[in-house]
């Protein structure tokens, strides 16, 4: 039937929405090694504007202890330390008029362990927005049997094929927790 193809369709872009959300988020929590990914969620009062970092300055990773941000303009520095220094990265900025260096340090075992559980909550988001895709179209479903739209049996094949998904992308969102979780514990 079309119209419950489309609907799983939809679920499956939405719950791979919802995924590809996680890791980026998951990108975002700061292990051991130094990554421009860090600073993506990081906005700065430019102007009274709240903006990406990624567009005041150009950020990379110099080596595996340090990272480096050149801003576009030389005013924003000021900004930008600011962000740094209030954002819950831990890190402290120095800099010498023209770039801003960020020196990683190594992680303790306390902060190990509170950053192993911020990735559970990621993930744990991550699941839930694909169980809400779940209840969205299970409903729909419901929906389309209830006006005779769909028979009981197109319903359930329609249930089975959704569960299946909602799985794949749960098991895909556990996988990238693992991965992230083992990378944070590595010394």
């Amino acid at each position: 039937m079309e119209l419950i193809d489309e609907l799983l369709e939809d679920a499956k872009g939405r719950m791979a929405k919802s995924v590809e959300s996680t890791r980026n988020e998951l990108a975002t929590v700061r292990t051991g090694r130094a990554s421009p990914h860090l600073l993506d969620r990081l906005m700065v009062d430019y102007y009274g504007a709240q903006t990406p970092i990624k567009q005041l300055a150009q950020v990379a990773a110099t080596d595996a202890r340090m990272l480096t941000l050149t801003p576009y303009d030389k005013t924003a520095i000021g900004a930008i330390e600011k962000a740094v220094m209030e954002s819950d990265l831990g890190l402290t900025p120095s800099n010498d008029g023209n770039v801003i260096r960020l020196g990683i340090p190594e992680l303790t075992e306390e902060r190990r362990k509170e950053l192993v559980r911020i990735v559970h909550n990621v993930a744990e988001d991550g699941r839930v927005a694909v169980r809400n895709v779940r209840r969205d179209v299970m409903h729909d479903l419901r929906e389309l049997k209830k006006e005779g739209d769909a028979g009981s049996d197109e319903e359930h094949r329609a249930e089975s094929e959704l569960q299946k998904q909602t799985d794949a992308s749960i098991g895909e969102i556990d996988a990238l927790l693992k991965g992230k979780e083992e990378e944070i514990l590595e010394v």
